[in-house]
């Protein structure tokens, strides 16, 4: 009887609503790969964190890699590496540095991870001895992990984010993404219709200067075909969408007129964010997502900073030169968060970035006969350079042409900084021409080298490749109170930066190299590992294994990389002394608003460099 008398009860919710408090955004591209689609994930990211709206990123790719750690940096560009250690993919170093989040490897879904993640359940009798499928094995276990990462606080706090932006790399119709497109197709009704919204990427060719939009049309109708229809469209064009071509995509794709943004080409990246806005996009977020923001720019002081960040770096009068000196310099992607970071500590500096490309190889003694031309060339652009970086890489190949340019920056006193195997030269380079050790080396490049100043890790495998480096965020502790990078970090007893390599400086040899003047000013916390390098009588010979430039955001630059800005541009001895030359406030952690309620090899770089604007043209997958 008392059970009869009990209430009856509810069915259970259906699953995923009842957990799902994130909403979720996905970005999908068309008509051609590189189009934009994480510049625009990363502005609609920015609005809503300027709206004081917790965010979270995941990117998408569909190939079998598990990670891009074992990628050459011509296939997908640069591999960004996160504090975890996860090697991803470059994209992710565009979401932390827009939403100034820190991610985790997980944040990066790969083909590769599930299908490893399905097959080991399926080994330990996980599915009950069922067929597994893509469908529905494969697609649930993407959105399972979509739900579990969308979770994870990434902004420092212990508050899980409020919305997910996800990108799908590719683009619609890949063999590939099919069964991620399924996924989401589920997924749709999964976490349900306010908790949604599909952005479509799409190209508007303009030939003979006529806006076209037969591909969005055929790129939109395959999408809808599998099961997504998207709320917005976000049409790339050189030049601002039209009204007719506006109202004929709307037509046809099944999305009102005021849901079809223009998505022109900028003068930088950083005006995407403010045009999208001016478009209305987080009114129409608002309304679909039922969020509660202020949405006016002239109320909401983060947007009118980062408005006023964009104006700042369209109008640098004053320039400076600076040599890079890699050995992919026909991929501007493949050094993307150098470059970041050297714009990021320009801006700071109030200079424009004069970037001068130098092939490695190009310096070496050999192309002097093989190619005089070339060779003569990358001297000339070496000799009238303000500063020389070299960055990090891997291989034998360009290593004598960096070594030059290190020897170079050396005795003529010009602002240098090595970063990773840019250290390793930089000690290879003061080894042979100041201790007289004329065939030191790297066990890397000669494994028969008489003085190995630069060896391999003992405890790093040279048999597996993925995921075996020296990787992730390190302490790094300084053993000299006055040195020079650390008055950068602010007089800090430790740094804590990114790393990613399986080679160091040798430490039997450092006692030798102390003694002439190089001074290895920061280690690692068993002090065995050499982490930063001065040399002293230079106004900036520096050298670091780490890599700082995964930790740059655009107005909190990282402090390594502005000190060789500052020496290149000569303010380095005024900012010790004043504190600062007279620039704007950094852009902090955007706190919740108080008026919410709790809750393809692309062509090569231009010799100046300097451009970071979103072009449908130049556009890449890491464009941002």
């Amino acid at each position: 009887k008392k059970k009869m008398a009990a209430a009856p009860q509810q069915s259970p919710p259906a699953r995923g609503k009842e957990e799902s408090k994130c909403k979720y955004i996905l970005v999908s591209g068309g008509v051609i790969s590189g189009i934009g689609k994480g510049v625009i994930s990363s502005s609609i990211g920015t609005l809503l964190k300027c709206c004081g709206v917790r965010c979270t990123s995941i990117k998408i790719d569909p190939y079998l890699n598990i990670d891009a750690g074992t990628f050459s940096p011509y296939e997908h560009g640069e591999v960004f590496v996160l504090d975890d250690g996860g090697e991803v993919d470059l994209d992710l170093g565009n979401y932390e540095r827009f939403l100034d989040v820190t991610l985790t490897r997980d944040n990066n879904i790969t083909t590769g991870k599930i299908y490893k993640t399905v097959i080991e359940r399926e080994r330990k009798g996980e599915y009950l001895g069922k067929t597994v499928q893509v469908v529905p094995h494969i697609t649930t276990a993407i959105q399972d992990w979509i739900e579990r990462v969308a979770r994870v606080p990434v902004d420092g706090s212990n508050d899980p984010p409020e919305v997910c932006i996800i990108e799908l790399g590719g683009t619609v119709g890949d063999i590939e993404s099919m069964p991620f497109v399924e996924a989401f197709r589920q997924f749709q009704f999964r976490v349900g219709k306010d908790n949604f919204v599909m952005v479509h990427v799409s190209l508007v060719p303009e030939p003979q200067g006529e806006q076209k939009t037969k591909p969005t049309q055929h790129s939109t109708r395959e999408l809808r075909g599998l099961g997504l229809s998207p709320d917005i469209i976000a049409c790339r064009s050189k030049e601002a969408l039209q009204s007719n071509p506006r109202e004929k995509i709307a037509m046809f794709c099944h999305v009102p007129p005021e849901q079809v943004l223009s998505c022109r080409d900028q003068s930088s990246i950083y005006r995407v964010p403010m045009a999208l806005h001016e478009q209305g996009l987080l009114d129409i977020l608002q309304r679909k997502l039922k969020l509660n923001i202020k949405t006016v720019a002239s109320e909401n002081p983060q947007l009118q900073l980062w408005s006023d960040m964009a104006e700042r770096y369209d109008n640098l009068r004053k320039s400076i030169c600076i040599c890079l000196v890699g050995k992919y310099t026909g991929l501007e992607d493949s050094y993307a968060s150098v470059i970041k970071a050297l714009r990021h500590s320009c801006l700071k500096a109030g200079h424009k970035l004069d970037l001068q490309w130098i092939e490695a190889s190009d310096l070496e003694q050999e192309m002097q006969l093989k190619g005089p031309t070339k060779y003569h060339q990358a001297w000339s652009k070496l000799c009238s350079s303000k500063g020389i970086l070299v960055p990090g890489g891997f291989g034998s190949r360009g290593i004598e042409g960096k070594i030059a340019a290190a020897k170079y920056a050396r005795e003529n006193k010009i602002p240098f900084l090595g970063v990773c195997l840019g250290l390793q030269v930089a000690v290879i380079e003061f080894a042979r021409s100041i201790l007289g050790w004329d065939k030191a080396n790297s066990t890397e490049v000669d494994p028969d080298t008489p003085h190995p100043v630069v060896v391999d890790m003992p405890e790093i495998s040279t048999t597996h490749l993925g995921g075996t480096m020296r990787l992730g965020k390190r302490r790094t502790i300084f053993s000299r109170q006055d040195c020079l990078v650390r008055k950068l970090y602010k007089d800090a007893d430790y740094v804590e930066e990114r790393h990613r390599h399986r080679y160091e400086v040798n430490p039997a040899l450092v006692d030798k190299f102390e003694e002439h003047g190089m001074h290895f000013v920061g280690h690692d916390v068993d002090r065995r590992r050499m982490e930063i390098m001065e040399l002293e009588d230079h106004p900036f010979f520096v050298g670091v294994q780490y890599h700082p430039e995964y930790l740059t955001r655009p107005l909190r630059p990282a402090p390594v990389f502005f000190g060789f800005i500052l020496a290149a541009c000569n303010m380095l001895q005024t900012y010790f002394k004043s504190g600062s030359p007279a620039l704007p406030v950094a852009l902090p952690s955007v706190p919740p608003s108080p008026a919410r309620t709790p809750a393809h090899v692309s062509p090569a770089p231009q010799a100046n460099g300097s451009s970071d604007s979103l072009s449908v043209s130049s556009s890449s997958g890491s464009s941002s």
